[in-house]
């Protein structure tokens, strides 16, 4: 069955949540769909992908089809990427696989909107696209399934390094390498003093750690001065955050007119959430409540507030206070898409404007340059549910492709596996370091 291959190989949600792939591949739906509507500023590799390897990602799809029982399937891309859906067109042939094309706005990748814009269909709050009869998967997860169909686990992953560096591109790594010799491929930061937003500017987190590894879910890493506005604002402790939230916020309430699961008809409101900062003995629980829904796309802090202030930020706590507290939130009143949704889209130039990155707006084209690096560590954790354990140990040789830690039979997660050839050095509760 495919499902148990796609365990077996490591296929995970290669866009950024990591949801073990092979429990989609399990389900039963009417239509799949292909996410290759890559939102985050200055990332191109889902359009690369799309552009040099289509037959593979079509592939996948129909793998996906097959094994879901699935009579249609869709792919999401941006009208703009003329390249990426002629190349996937010209794959379909007679298939009943259909291009829908999207406007260049943030964020046409979150799931809900996709399935909306793609058909029509709304996701129940706190709900999934299994629930409207379909089930989502990034482009590049569909491309690992059709290398799993094959026999080969996921060890390389596809990496945009742009921003303050000499030669933005596109580059196919293996999983493990460390961030320092992703930008070395990209000729290094034309910057001396910089931090690195790992798979976007918005959603993304900042990291000044250049031996941090990439993972099966990093999308991207942009370099930028450690001056820039970007940096200066992720930079920032929850505590200031916080303080400064609580002490400016005058509920202008633009983070939630402005919010796409507002706008799609979902009880988020950023700037209810907000007040929640002022509460400390009454309150509190009924303003957070309405963060639940937030889908952390970051555009309320980064972009709507004029006063710089941290709705998602504030969001992303409440919806944590709310688990530890055991809350549970159910919408009440029906969904039903704002009538001022298409006049409020945030367009991606004017997003790239707002976060003064226009000047590093440049083609990310895929590089042919493949990297051996003389030691990978890979991490036990690199997807949602459990992390694998590893069933290897210091000094075992290893092939690429060798399996490092695997789940258990009935646990949710999935197994990883060596991306070089060598021998395991070491062997922690975070990662498995293989060196050549």
């Amino acid at each position: 069955m495919l499902s148990e291959k796609l365990k077996e190989c490591g296929v995970v949600g290669a866009g950024g949540a990591g949801f073990p792939t092979h429990v989609k591949a399990a389900s039963r739906v009417e239509l799949v769909l292909a996410n290759g509507a890559e939102c985050e500023p200055l990332i191109h590799k889902d359009v690369e992908l799309m552009e040099h390897f289509p037959g593979e990602v079509v592939s996948g799809i129909q793998l996906m089809m097959q094994a879901t029982g699935a009579r249609r399937a869709k792919f999401g891309i941006k009208r703009k990427n003329v390249a990426a859906a002629e190349a996937v067109r010209s794959q379909v042939k007679k298939q009943p696989v259909e291009v829908v094309l999207l406007g260049d706005f943030y964020p046409s990748g979150d799931e809900y909107e996709l399935v909306y814009l793609a058909t029509g269909k709304l996701i129940p709050p706190a709900g999934i696209p299994l629930q409207v009869g379909c089930v989502v998967n990034n482009v590049e997860t569909l491309l690992n399934v059709h290398l799993a169909q094959q026999g080969l686990p996921v060890t390389e992953k596809f990496v945009t390094v742009a921003g303050a560096v000499r030669r933005p591109a596109t580059f196919r790594v293996p999983v493990g390498i460390s961030f320092r010799e992703c930008l070395e491929l990209a000729g290094g930061a034309t910057v001396p003093d910089f931090g690195v937003l790992v798979s976007g500017v918005l959603m993304g987190t900042l990291t000044f750690d250049l031996d941090d590894v990439v993972t099966k879910t990093t999308a991207g890493l942009i370099v930028l001065p450690r001056e820039h506005y970007v940096i200066q604002r992720k930079a920032r402790s929850a505590e200031s955050m916080n303080r400064i939230g609580k002490s400016a916020c005058d509920q202008c309430s633009y983070c939630t007119e402005l919010c796409p699961r507002y706008l799609l008809g979902y009880e988020v409101m950023p700037h209810k959430v907000m007040r929640s900062l002022g509460f400390t003995l009454t309150g509190a629980d009924n303003w957070n409540q309405w963060g639940v829904l937030c889908c952390a796309c970051g555009l309320c802090t980064l972009y709507a507030c004029p006063e710089d202030l941290y709705p998602k930020e504030a969001c992303d706590q409440a919806k944590a206070d709310l688990r530890k507290a055991g809350i549970q939130f159910a919408q009440r009143s029906p969904v039903r898409v704002h009538p001022m949704k298409e006049a409020r889209r945030t367009p991606l130039a004017a997003l790239r404007r707002r976060l003064k990155l226009e000047d590093y707006e440049r083609p990310a084209p895929l590089s042919s340059v493949r990297v051996e690096p003389r030691r990978v560590r890979i991490r036990l954790r690199q997807h949602a549910g459990r992390p694998a354990r590893a069933v290897v140990q210091a000094g075992d040789q290893v092939q690429k492709g060798t399996v490092l830690g695997r789940v258990g039979a009935d646990e949710l997660g999935a197994s990883v596996h060596a991306s070089i050839e060598g021998a395991v050095t070491a062997v922690t509760d975070v990662y498995v370091e293989v060196s050549r």
